[in-house]
């Protein structure tokens, strides 16, 4: 039987999506690693459309580690509850990052500022993106990293102990957290509302510049992109909190668009307004505001800004590619 030029080249596509698919369409495996000096309570939620993990909250002794597996597409955020008490039946709450179910499980309930974030979007076959936020305030440092990814792949997160720098205004009980200005003082200049709704208008403030120096990798406020949001293909993800002290890859990257060396370990992040008056789609920066009131950066979330299409064979192939290698053949036989 003979093959056509055109046939060998879609047959040898067919091929190759079909292994990459065998390795990549598992998603990505998130491990959780507590360097903290006490026991924390990591929250998860997953947004909108995208399904629950296997847990949306545990117990993570120190010195010791979970992996979970998330699938292609998923998106969400992670964090780490301190403070809690639980009895017996799980019953309890956390002093900071309680997500209010009452339960070790968050159930589909978000983190009560303020509170350090984690937040990712996988790819379908392309870029992964995530950050570490602290617009929504700061409880414990947390860095993020990636193994086995192509592309960029930088660490970012906080390395600082921001409760020490945290002005009285902000403060939180004894030093259990630091508060964004936008929680503290609920004004549109300091939420990025109202008239400061937009990258013009909604500029960083005395206090998301503090966050920012001391975390130049974080996102600081809700414009905050340039040096606050990553990408990555492929990769495995470890969420350490309390990172007892910056990897070699983490302080080897060089902080995007700033020109800034980031040798602090400051990361990145993702503004997340948790409903205190965030408004406005936030598009000319490049992010969008999703329903549970989080900023994503627009790409992550196929938006426009791409440049054009594939041709429709490869098209066709591409949008296949989230699909099981063995469904993957079936479409190309």
């Amino acid at each position: 039987m003979s093959i056509s030029p055109r046939g060998f080249v879609t047959l040898s596509l067919c091929f190759v999506l079909v292994l990459l698919a065998s390795k990549g369409s598992h998603g990505s495996t998130f491990t959780f690693i507590n360097r903290c000096g006490l026991t924390v309570w990591p929250g998860i939620l997953a947004n909108a459309g995208s399904p629950a993990l296997a847990t949306t909250g545990f117990e993570l002794p120190k010195d010791t580690s979970r992996t979970l597996q998330a699938s292609t597409g998923w998106s969400g955020r992670f964090w780490a509850r301190t403070g809690c008490n639980f009895d017996g039946s799980g019953s309890g709450a956390c002093t900071t990052g309680d997500c209010g179910s009452g339960m070790v499980e968050c159930n589909g309930l978000g983190a009560v500022p303020p509170v350090t974030l984690a937040e990712f979007t996988l790819g379908t076959g392309g870029n992964d993106f995530y950050d570490v936020s602290l617009v929504d305030g700061y409880n414990l440092p947390m860095v993020v990293e990636v193994s086995g990814g192509s592309g960029q792949c930088a660490a970012t997160g906080c390395t600082s102990d921001l409760n020490r720098q945290c002005p009285a205004e902000l403060r939180v009980g004894d030093g259990d957290a630091c508060k964004s200005a936008c929680e503290a003082f609920r004004s549109p200049e300091y939420c990025c509302s109202g008239a400061y709704a937009t990258p013009a208008t909604c500029r960083p403030s005395v206090y998301s510049e503090m966050f920012k120096a001391a975390c130049p990798r974080s996102y600081s406020y809700a414009y905050d992109d340039a040096t606050s949001t990553f990408t990555c293909s492929g990769g495995d993800y470890t969420v350490t909190f309390c990172p007892s002290s910056p990897s070699q890859k983490s302080t080897s990257y060089s902080t995007p668009g700033a020109g800034s060396s980031g040798s602090e370990v400051g990361y990145t992040g993702q503004g997340q307004g948790y409903g205190y008056g965030y408004q406005g789609t936030g598009s000319e920066s490049g992010e969008t505001m999703l329903q549970d009131g989080s900023w994503m950066a627009g790409l992550a979330m196929g938006e426009s800004a791409r440049a054009a299409g594939p041709p429709p064979v490869v098209a066709t192939l591409l949008s296949a590619f989230s699909l099981s290698p063995l469904v993957l053949g079936f479409i190309c036989l």
